[in-house]
């Protein structure tokens, strides 16, 4: 692994919008059609750098929660 990647990114867009619709990663976690933890949904919020198919489960988890369809450009700046 390359010492010069970023791993910690700030707060991302997507805890902005769980903030907004009063969600908490339990919420997500919970109504997951696929395996999501709650670290994982708060690492995202949190900004810790996801892999990509993690940000997916995120997205798709947030997106079943709150009936939109967000893209990952929406929820993650990296």
């Amino acid at each position: 692994m390359s010492a010069d990647i970023e791993k910690n990114l700030g707060e991302q867009p997507i805890s902005r919008i769980m903030v907004a619709n009063g969600l908490k990663p339990h919420d997500l976690a919970v109504h997951s059609d696929e395996q999501l933890t709650h670290k994982m949904v708060t690492r995202a919020m949190k900004g810790r750098r996801l892999t990509p198919h993690v940000q997916l489960k995120v997205r798709n988890a947030l997106n079943n929660v709150v009936g939109k369809n967000y893209s990952l450009k929406d929820l993650f700046t990296y």
